[in-house]
């Protein structure tokens, strides 16, 4: 309460007092009652203000003289979010309650609670696509290293599977086939992003770059190389084309014969490459890799071939070969260990397989 509601308070009351009892006085005098009008003028006098005051305490509002009142100090994030974990508590089975909560975390980087939060969450919404994301996220963030775990992996893939069309999703499940080091695997799930995003937008330019990354670690250049690759890329001639027309590619899965695995010495060297069924016998395109890393997974990409002018996109069909030298030069030569398949279509949907089988 303030010092001018008080005085403008009383002010209010002796003007009503003296609208009312001067003219009783006045009445009083000229009947010869001025004694009982007088009594009666003191009565209301004090009466008027008590009652008065009592009414406003009983219907009013006490709490509006308080300025604070009036203009409460904002909540502050804690205060919020400790008030939206009481009410958590009191409702467990509030969805949106804990994806808030998931979510204001997340954007604090509290990753852990973000995770705990998210994990309730997918307890009352287990196939939910965007919680399997979000969950996989915040765990991943987590870690020192930000990988995602298997748990992790294993949401996102089913994430996925429910939404094919979920770019998160997308892009950490692919993220994660980076990191063990399935790159060809990566470009697959990254191309499928690509064509869901606003061509030429910043985000779509970002997924062509690790594109570009996971194609040079296909190939078997090293990290530095790739990201020297990526740098040096030209930008798209276009931004309207779309991702699948963006040039012809070939994700190839090569593993090795059981009854081969004994002949392969370590340095030996693992090419895939891609011929066109009529033409040069030169490579229209070519990974060079350790023989070590088989079982993988390579990416043709149409700027992989020997000259400028042998490209994958000229042509509609190739024979693939995967080839084990063991002299470390792309010429087949005696005890060389090869598989090949074919004819394969130059922009195929899904990895093409091959297993080295042979001896030559």
């Amino acid at each position: 309460m303030t010092a001018w509601f008080v005085v403008l308070a009383v002010l209010m009351v002796l003007i009503a007092l003296g609208i009312i009892l001067i003219p009783m006085l006045r009445s009083a005098r000229s009947h010869g009652r001025p004694r009982h009008v007088f009594v009666t003028a003191v009565a209301v006098l004090f009466a008027l203000p008590l009652v008065a005051w009592g009414l406003y305490m009983h219907v009013g509002t006490p709490a509006a003289l308080n300025p604070s009142a009036l203009h409460p100090p904002p909540m502050t994030l804690d205060q919020a979010v400790v008030k939206l974990k009481g009410e958590l508590a009191k409702h467990p089975d509030n969805l949106q309650g804990w994806l808030l909560l998931g979510q204001t975390y997340a954007g604090t980087n509290r990753d852990s609670l973000a995770r705990e939060a998210y994990g309730h969450a997918l307890k009352l919404a287990p196939s939910n696509a965007d919680i399997m994301v979000a969950w996989a996220e915040a765990d991943s963030m987590a870690q020192a290293d930000h990988h995602v775990s298997d748990r992790g992996r294993t949401l996102l893939e089913q994430a996925v599977k429910a939404d094919p069309r979920n770019q998160r999703g997308l892009w950490l499940l692919g993220i994660s086939n980076f990191q063990h080091g399935q790159f060809a695997d990566a470009v697959l799930l990254w191309r499928r992003l690509k064509v869901l995003l606003e061509p030429g937008s910043k985000v779509a330019q970002a997924v062509d770059q690790q594109i570009a990354v996971a194609n040079a670690r296909a190939s078997g250049k090293t990290e530095a190389q790739a990201l020297e690759i990526a740098r040096n890329a030209p930008a798209p001639a276009s931004t309207t084309v779309q991702p699948d027309n963006e040039g012809a590619h070939i994700a190839v899965k090569v593993s090795l014969a059981p009854a081969l695995k004994g002949r392969v010495k370590p340095g030996d060297t693992l090419y895939v490459f891609a011929k066109a069924l009529k033409g040069p016998p030169m490579p229209l395109a070519v990974a060079r890799l350790k023989a070590s890393s088989l079982p993988t997974t390579v990416m043709l990409t149409d700027g992989m071939g020997m000259t400028p002018t042998l490209r994958l996109s000229s042509v509609t069909r190739v024979n693939l070969t995967a080839r084990i030298s063991h002299s470390g030069q792309p010429v087949a030569a005696p005890g060389d260990l090869e598989g090949t398949t074919g004819p394969v279509s130059v922009d195929a949907g899904k990895p093409v397989s091959i297993v080295i089988d042979s001896v030559h």
